[in-house]
């Protein structure tokens, strides 16, 4: 039998440990800028852009992502991240003087990027803590093969611009998908059903900066220190003068700066504002 040459565990150094984390084979950061991208809107919200074309973003937050990774034919250990992100926007619609109505919209968006993931023929299997000896195992599919896990991430995009355009006016509408195809998930974060019905359309220009990495399992051996008690007690504000704990806090000074010294650069006249030229 050979020699166990596994040096974690009984025997290793104190400081030495055995760990598993993802390992991080390749990445890239982008600055996507989408033009005229199609919102699909409530019944409610349709109803509003027939009214006016007053119309401006008060919010816009990612509420869901669609992430797939693909193998690349003939270009071993490269693959092919599709990603989709639904985007939900809160309007502010002017319909009469004086008066602001709100409402709600879905915009879809996708994003493709190559990246290399490297390849291996390990089966990965992981114990589940409420499975029973009894239990059905999952479904595994040998055609599938072991697949790098994709990471995206992403900040609350920026709306360069909202318009409200005419079926019939002659302009590239950016719609991927249909409102029926927006999945579940994402219309419950709205008010009402999505509906196309209406003679217009509206449209924004969303700008994205985005991290995607590919990554794997693996695992290290690193230096650690075992986990100690930590010195500070547990405060709690007092019952007869809850102002104590407050005026133990220290003043948060960096909120009252400008951005810590840093400076932009400014735009240029020939930049659009969303990295094109």
């Amino acid at each position: 039998m050979a020699d166990n040459r596994f040096i974690c565990g009984t025997g290793a150094g104190k400081d030495t440990v055995c760990i598993e984390a993802n390992r991080v084979l390749d990445s890239c950061r982008d600055r996507d800028c989408y033009e005229n991208i199609k919102v699909h809107l409530t019944g409610f919200g349709n109803e509003i852009i027939e009214r006016t074309t007053n119309i401006r973003v008060k919010s816009s937050c990612i509420a869901w992502s669609n992430i797939t990774v693909d193998p690349i034919a003939f270009n071993r250990g490269f693959y092919s991240i599709n990603i989709r992100l639904y985007i939900k926007l809160v309007f502010e619609g002017c319909i009469a003087p004086g008066r602001i109505q709100e409402f709600e919209g879905i915009a879809v968006i996708d994003k493709n990027v190559i990246l290399y993931g490297g390849e291996n023929n390990l089966n990965i299997f992981k114990s589940n803590a409420s499975g029973g000896f009894c239990e059905m195992p999952a479904e595994v599919c040998c055609s599938e093969g072991n697949l790098p896990t994709a990471v995206v991430e992403a900040v609350d995009p920026v709306i360069l611009g909202v318009r409200v355009i005419e079926k019939n006016h002659h302009c590239h509408i950016v719609c991927c998908c249909g409102c029926g195809d927006v999945p579940e998930t994402v219309t419950r974060y709205i008010n009402g059903n999505l509906s196309d019905d209406g003679n217009r359309y509206l449209a924004v220009s969303i700008g994205v900066f985005s991290v995607v990495r590919l990554v794997r399992p693996a695992q290290y051996i690193i230096q650690g220190t075992e986990y100690t008690v930590p010195d500070k007690e547990c405060l709690t504000h007092s019952e007869e003068n809850p102002c104590d704990i407050f005026k133990c806090m220290p003043f948060p000074l960096q909120e009252f700066t400008a951005g810590g010294g840093h400076v932009p650069a400014p735009l240029k006249h020939n930049d659009k504002g969303c990295g094109c030229q």
